[in-house]
């Protein structure tokens, strides 16, 4: 079992041709709603992945917040851990896709800031038989903080994705097992520009020297590097036409770490997490382009991987 400790948004989504300017009105088209969110995406791409997965968070008690549920219910995840807000809305999301497949997107978390640290703590008996807590950072400082707080101490591997990108301080990096950021987020975190391979690197080696046990900056159409006690190097992307890149780094990390579980070499369960991402992004939307346990192998395979 994994628990998902995170957010839960609806995602609106526009595709235009290009962003738009500061004051300026460009044409859409294929305007579409679907459950998003970091943690449920996260938790959606771990149960399609054939491993059981809790989530903790919160929605509220409208229209969005029953279809988030509900979406996840359909793959199997356990929703028994999310808190409906009476008073607060479900979280939401405003995606513009461009032609290109790459996004921007600004957040409303609604119910998503209502996590307490002492509703996470209520959890314990549930975050102590799990193998893995994985967090992000789309809910409350306090909540994420108290989850990895939780998983240390009971022993359970930790896992922060830092996204959105903003501070975290020390003492938080250092209760992360894995602490998996993007270009922006490995750049905010480590005072660096992160903007190639070298650069990844040594983002890595300065979060490692902040706490972090080991560190996975994810790098888009470039891979990832990984800086491990295990191992260290570069493990490249699969080349594919992109479509939406929008949750391709939630559908990494749950793969990630569903593979890594499972016992898999660094190397290999890195280069799941990659397939996985990459079947992702050439299919739109967020949780409908996860991809299937089945699918991930097959597209491995068809790469002469096993």
């Amino acid at each position: 079992m994994i628990v998902v400790v995170g957010s839960l948004n609806y995602d609106l989504t526009v595709c235009a041709p290009r962003f738009p300017q500061p004051g300026e009105t460009v044409i859409g088209d294929n305007f579409r709603t679907t459950p998003g969110g970091k943690g449920a995406n996260q938790a959606y791409t771990i149960a399609k992945m054939g491993t059981p997965v809790k989530i903790l968070g919160c929605v509220g008690a409208d229209a969005f917040g029953d279809a988030s549920l509900d979406s996840l219910r359909r793959v199997g995840v356990d929703v028994s851990l999310v808190l409906q807000r009476e008073t607060t809305p479900t979280g939401v999301a405003v995606i513009l896709l461009d032609a290109s497949g790459q996004n921007e997107i600004v957040v409303a978390p609604g119910a998503n800031t209502t996590l307490t640290a002492e509703e996470i703590r209520s959890a314990a008996p549930s975050l102590r038989t799990a193998r893995a807590v994985v967090t992000q950072l789309e809910t409350t400082p306090e909540a994420t903080q108290a989850a990895l707080a939780l998983a240390r101490a009971m022993g359970v591997l930790s896992v922060l994705n830092p996204a959105p990108a903003q501070p975290v301080g020390d003492e938080v990096i250092a209760l992360c097992d894995f602490l998996i950021p993007n270009e922006s987020e490995a750049s905010q975190l480590s005072g660096l520009a992160v903007r190639d391979l070298p650069s990844a690197e040594q983002a890595a080696a300065v979060l490692r020297g902040r706490g972090a046990r080991n560190v996975i900056v994810t790098l888009g159409a470039n891979g990832a590097w990984v800086e491990t006690e295990a191992w260290r190097g570069h493990i490249p992307a699969f080349s594919v036409p992109a479509v939406d890149t929008v949750a391709a780094g939630d559908v990494f990390i749950g793969a990630f770490v569903v593979r890594l579980l499972e016992g898999a070499p660094m190397p290999e369960a890195v280069r799941f997490g990659c397939a996985a991402a990459a079947i992702a992004v050439s299919r739109p939307g967020s949780q409908p382009s996860v991809p299937t346990r089945a699918e991930v192998d097959a597209f491995l395979a068809e790469r002469g991987y096993k």
